[in-house]
Parts: C-alpha cells; structure tokens; sequence
C-alpha cells in the first residue's frame, strides 16, 4: 500500500517538481482562497505596481468562495470553482510567482504552458464535497477585498485537504488521459 503523501504549505521547487498527474495528495498548513473577481483585482493591481495581500512565492491558491461559518466553526462549506474560470488570470499570476493552485476542472493550454514554464502544479479538489473540504479548515480569516463576500481573499490553516494533482510542472494532465504525456511512471 502506498504511503498517504502529506504536502506542507507553503511549497517549494523541490517538492513541486516530483508530483505527476494522478497523485493523490493532502495538503496541510496556510492556503488561500481566491476567485475571478479577486483574480481580476489582483492583476489590475499588478499593474498598478501596488502590493499584493500575500506574498505569491510557494503559495497555494485554492478557487472557492466558502459558504458562511456555522456557530463555533471556523468556516461553512468550501468546495472547488472550476478553475477555468480562472484562466484569463492565471499565467499573469503564475509569472509574479503563484506556482500552486487547487479548482476543478479543465485549464486552457495557456495555463498549462505556464504551469510548465515556472514549474507549478493544479490540483483538483473534491467536486460535490464541499461539505468535506469545511472540515478540512481549522482557521479562516479574510485578509483582502472584504466587500466580495464570499469571493473575498481569505487564508485558512488546513490540515490534509485531500486534492488529486490535475496538471503536474511537466505538463502531465489527468483530463487528457489519452495523450502519451500522460505516461504514469
């Protein structure tokens, strides 16, 4: 049986570079949340010069706009946006540094040469397990861009987030199971 392969956020190079397309991982530590209206803020304020709520390096931005906390929980549901929705965003941000993100779904062949070019990852979380994901967070702040509600930029601490690597720093793609790049090992 394979070991469970536990990631600590923030990552490294070192720790992106071995993950392939299919891995199944968890994620523990600092992530962030983040969707379009944050993403299209965060690239209207690069181009201002302005500084960023976090520093991108090693970071992990997770697509979800978390359902509001019950009494005595850190955080309501929080399951993954499509991260295509995302894609008009992401090379910009990866290019400033952004190397890990987490959604669902397809990424525009964009996205995926710069996850190739800086050595990044894509992970898919759990669609449908919202519910799942909640319990995964055991911090939650907002720290940017309040007025977005659930879109707003927050930072949780979270412990084994379970999340499957969807496009690995090689380009591998689990949504392309048929093309040879996919090789497994």
């Amino acid at each position: 049986m394979e070991e469970k392969k536990i990631l600590r956020a923030p990552f490294t190079t070192e720790m992106i570079t071995p993950l392939r397309a299919g891995d199944m991982c968890y994620i523990s530590g600092t992530i962030y949340t983040a969707r379009d209206a944050a993403h299209l803020r965060l690239v209207e304020m690069l181009k201002r010069g302005e500084e960023m709520p976090f520093d991108f390096e090693g970071q992990v931005v997770y697509y979800a706009g978390p359902c509001p906390a019950k009494p005595g929980q850190p955080i309501g549901s929080v399951g993954p946006t499509t991260g295509g929705r995302m894609d008009a965003y992401s090379p910009t941000l990866i290019a400033h540094g952004l190397r890990v993100m987490i959604g669902k779904g397809l990424r525009s062949p964009e996205v995926v040469d710069a996850i190739k070019q800086y050595k990044g990852v894509y992970f898919a979380a759990i669609g449908g397990a919202a519910a799942l994901m909640g319990k995964c967070v055991k911090e939650a702040e907002v720290i940017a861009f309040d007025d977005l509600g659930p879109e707003a930029i927050r930072k949780l601490r979270v412990e084994e987030l379970p999340v499957i690597v969807a496009v690995d720093s090689l380009g591998g793609d689990v949504y392309s199971l048929g093309r040879s790049q996919y090789a497994r090992r």
